[in-house]
């Protein structure tokens, strides 16, 4: 059996699979997220490897010694500082933390021939930016740090005493060259950072050390069990849903919204909208990520006093309609495609007779408003589809999959149950025990739902203009 971990931002989940691939067991545990000042996120790794511990014995019960290689995945951007001693410095900062912003205007500065082989946007959260406020505003942590590590890539030295990273991970720091898969050398030296801070890179199946004795003891499984290098979360929640190739792109609905697509080469740009990013076998894929999820529509029903029930019921009433209200849904910023982080939410069109119907209505119409923005916007850098995955647990509800569909204007295939980052950590572990020879021998279902087929939707056209007009408008303002 193989174990998958997935280091999430908020909890860890684990995944244990047979032979064939099936889920014989699961567990998770949450930790915190501290905020110790506005726009701050941080978390302890103490309490990473706490959740750690307790889940994987809740999932391997009595099964410890059956568990003959691990996987891992995990939150993306994130910095953990490590000493001489390879010992925690101080708690890790999260890819939600906004702290960075000097460092932002700092690195947009630099000529463009420096920037562009990251390949990324410069937005707050990423890993080097947090480095780089590491040294202007904590210099004795930055003086004392001796390695810096992703959360995930954290996690596996505490499981096997070994320093490394992987490209997935590291592609996601604003410190590495995507298209030459290597540390962004050019960059390091313009802003004077150390390339000592940072791990050697392996490939991210590989083995990448194997499970110390203290670890193995506490965990409740064998010492000497191997240990893939991982993937970040989306690049393993790629390779669960078995796209290595470039094929259907993947729109995943959480609390916030990912639009990734696995792509053969893409065009380098300066401060592009779109993430590009390294997956399992050093593959390139895209992701046009949407910050306002489910985590607006919870703002938006707290500020209505809605509950769920009545969100439902009044968004897909058989009457339903937004009485001319437009929302934006940019409670926290945007990314993909606007790369505003000062953008809001907001309602406009209200008039007399405006009821909390339309306006609840109009959240939903909003946030798949902006999925088809990004959609329209991916598909002007060259990427098309015939369908898409449809996966997270923002987009359970019939209703919701139908509207999204309409609005994207794509055919959805649900594939909820096809896989998932922890699943792909899981493929990776049995990767490493040598059960598999390589990615392409991994036996991932292929999605067998019915295409959520879109329906004409009226007055689109309007409503998209519209929308987008508004958010114009009030950037002007």
């Amino acid at each position: 059996m193989y174990l998958g971990i997935d280091l999430g931002t908020s909890s860890v989940k684990v995944l244990l699979i047979d032979d064939a691939g099936r889920t014989v067991g699961e567990a998770s545990r949450a930790y915190a997220v501290s905020s110790p000042r506005p726009g701050f996120a941080e978390s302890d790794p103490a309490d990473w490897w706490t959740g750690t511990v307790a889940a994987v014995r809740a999932c391997s019960a009595g099964r410890g010694d059956a568990v003959k290689g691990i996987g891992l995945s995990g939150q993306a951007h994130g910095l953990v500082n490590l000493g001489a001693d390879l010992q925690v410095l101080r708690p890790a900062i999260l890819w939600a933390d906004q702290r960075a912003s000097a460092e932002i205007e700092t690195v947009l500065a630099l000529p463009e021939a420096v920037r562009l082989p990251l390949a990324n946007p410069v937005v707050g959260g990423m890993g080097g930016l947090s480095l780089l406020w590491l040294r202007t505003n904590e210099p004795g942590i930055y003086a004392a740090t001796r390695r810096v590590l992703s959360p995930k890539d954290w996690l596996r030295l505490r499981l096997t005493g070994e320093v490394a990273s992987e490209p997935s991970d590291a592609s996601m720091t604003l410190l590495y060259d995507v298209a030459g898969d290597r540390w962004a050398s050019a960059f390091l030296d313009a802003v004077a950072l150390d390339p000592a801070l940072l791990p050697p890179l392996v490939d991210s199946e590989a083995v990448a050390g194997r499970l110390t004795a203290t670890a193995a003891a506490e965990l409740g499984l064998a010492a000497g069990t191997p240990v893939a290098a991982g993937l970040a979360d989306t690049a393993a929640c790629l390779f669960g849903m078995g796209q290595t190739k470039p094929g259907a792109p993947i729109l995943q609905v959480g609390s916030g919204i990912q639009m990734m697509a696995v792509v053969d080469r893409v065009e380098m740009r300066v401060q592009p909208f779109y993430n590009t990013y390294r997956g399992v076998g050093r593959s390139l894929y895209v992701m046009a990520a949407m910050q306002n999820g489910g985590t607006v529509f919870e703002w938006a029903r707290a500020v209505l006093g809605a509950s769920w029930p009545e969100m439902y019921e009044a968004a897909f009433a058989a009457d339903a309609g937004n009485g001319g209200v437009v929302f934006l849904p940019y409670a926290t910023g945007e990314r993909a495609p606007i790369l505003d982080p000062g953008a809001s939410a907001s309602w406009t069109g209200m008039r007399l007779g405006c009821r909390r119907e339309h306006l609840i209505r109009s959240v939903f119409e909003g946030v798949a408003l902006a999925v088809r923005d990004g959609w329209d916007a991916m598909r002007g850098i060259g990427i098309s589809a015939d369908r898409m995955l449809l996966t997270g647990g923002g987009s359970v509800d019939p209703r919701w999959r139908q509207m999204l569909a309409d609005i994207v204007g794509v055919p959805f295939v649900p594939a909820h149950e096809l896989g998932n980052a922890t699943l792909g950590a899981a493929y990776l572990g049995g990767i490493a025990a040598g059960h598999w020879q390589g990615i392409d021998e991994v036996p991932v279902p292929g999605a067998t739902g019915a295409a959520i087929e879109p329906r004409p939707f009226d007055g689109l056209d309007e409503l998209l203009a519209r929308f987008r007009a508004t958010y114009r408008g009030l950037k002007k303002a």
